[in-house]
């Protein structure tokens, strides 16, 4: 493939995955990166492998993405400097490795697929292969492209590092979550019911600084921007029992529609939950954040 139309493939391909992914609220299906992407109009081409982690199409020079899993059987790891160690696939230097080899070489940006359940995926892009550590049998993915510059991507200074875990923050940890939660939540407002993707945020229950401030699906809640914003700034609260209640100050004031239909009729509504009892709101996350509101 000329390394233009390779060029203008893979800008398609990330625009065609973020429009996808963001009508879900953040995660993709298995089937629709399989089938769903037609760059030319007529062919579909898969954006992902059927049962290798690395997605290597015939006519591309390079790697198109990869692919790595929460919690999987796989030598991929965060070590917690940031970038993403990313074990090489069978056959050493060669094989499949030998692509991914040539998106550093030509520094060309790929998707990261992490897959958070089967057949669910939440994307991250761009992302880059900086190094090849052949000691370790890894090659190192950065999610900004600030570490193309990097002699070293092995040997980061603290300020590096630093900076390092916090863009994996919030390109690779906090995508992944709100994936999670609103998939968990069918992909709906847990208060409204509003369905429309775009439009959905997941909503930490205990704060990222509390010690029990994990990124898990029973410490979010699928929210509105709306509902969110109201939820953070304790002008609503919900009861361990999932029942919404609105401070006092705002139900009393009257203002137009938004205000009526959109907040103070949530008052006393009960909270729709996931169908899966594990994906459901911890109970003493909720009073931790109900006794706040209180407050």
């Amino acid at each position: 493939m000329d390394s233009v139309v390779e060029r203008v493939t893979r800008e398609r391909a990330m625009a065609w995955v973020e429009q996808r992914a963001a009508e879900n609220g953040g995660w993709i299906s298995r089937d629709q990166l399989l089938r769903g992407f037609r760059p030319d109009g007529a062919e579909p081409l898969g954006l992902i492998d059927y049962s290798r982690g690395i997605r290597n199409p015939a006519h591309m020079a390079a790697t198109l993405s990869i692919t790595t899993s929460v919690g999987g059987p796989y030598e991929d790891r965060d070590l917690g400097d940031g970038l993403l160690h990313y074990a090489y696939r069978q056959g050493g230097r060669g094989g499949d490795n030998t692509k991914l080899r040539r998106a550093m070489e030509l520094g060309v940006p790929l998707i990261l697929f992490i897959k958070t359940e089967p057949n669910v995926l939440v994307p991250v892009h761009p992302v880059y292969v900086v190094a090849d550590d052949e000691s370790t049998q890894t090659f190192v993915i950065a999610l900004d492209e600030e570490f193309r510059d990097i002699a070293d991507p092995t040997s980061l200074t603290e300020d590096q590092r630093r900076y390092a875990v916090r863009t994996a923050r919030q390109r690779l940890h906090q995508p992944v979550f709100r994936g999670r939660v609103i998939r968990a939540y069918a992909t709906r407002c847990s208060i409204c019911s509003l369905a429309h993707g775009r439009l959905l945020e997941a909503a930490h229950i205990y704060p990222d600084s509390h010690p029990e401030g994990r990124a898990v699906v029973s410490n979010g809640l699928s929210l509105c921007s709306i509902h969110h914003a109201a939820y953070d700034a304790n002008l609503l609260g919900i009861t361990p029992d999932h029942v919404v209640q609105l401070d006092d100050d705002l139900l009393a004031e009257v203002d137009g529609p938004m205000l009526r239909h959109g907040l103070q009729e949530m008052h006393g509504r009960a909270l729709t939950l996931p169908a899966r009892r594990q994906d459901r709101p911890d109970r003493e996350a909720l009073a931790f954040r109900y006794e706040a509101f209180r407050r």
